[in-house]
């Protein structure tokens, strides 16, 4: 499914609202560490990552040697950046427009999605940290 422009500017103001809400140390780590905004992952990304491409969503990544894993000796082969997908992320909250699942679990709306970015923006910087996913999963970044 693609994003229309009006679509991604929605998108693109809930994402600079809650980059805004950030502490500052998060902030800061930022200005050091790429955010970089895309659509979509390509379809080569998600079957490097095991993912099904057809069946699979991915809301973001952190690419690069988790802060805990480091040497002063090592020189990084692959420059830190965390990567986020709308796509991925819209789809997570449960879409734009708020609605109702069998279970009766209120889902969607702009709410959902603002929510969903921060936990995605959080996860990956967990992962720069070198959080694992169970770490991320107990504090709720999952």
């Amino acid at each position: 499914m693609t994003i229309d422009d009006d679509e991604r500017e929605r998108f693109d103001e809930l994402l600079e609202e809650e980059l805004d809400r950030l502490p500052a140390r998060l902030k800061r780590m930022l200005d050091e560490t790429p955010l970089i905004v895309e659509d979509a992952p390509s379809r080569k990304l998600l079957r490097e990552l095991g993912l099904d491409p057809d069946e699979d969503d991915l809301c973001g990544l952190h690419s690069g040697v988790a802060l805990t894993e480091r040497s002063v000796t090592d020189r990084p082969e692959i420059p830190d950046r965390i990567e986020i997908f709308r796509r991925g992320i819209i789809d997570e909250a449960g879409g734009w427009e708020p609605w109702v699942d069998d279970d009766g679990t209120e889902l969607g709306g702009e709410q959902s999605v603002r929510r969903e970015i921060r936990i995605t923006i959080l996860h990956e910087i967990g992962h720069h940290y070198g959080l694992s996913e169970e770490d991320l999963e107990r504090l709720g970044y999952a």
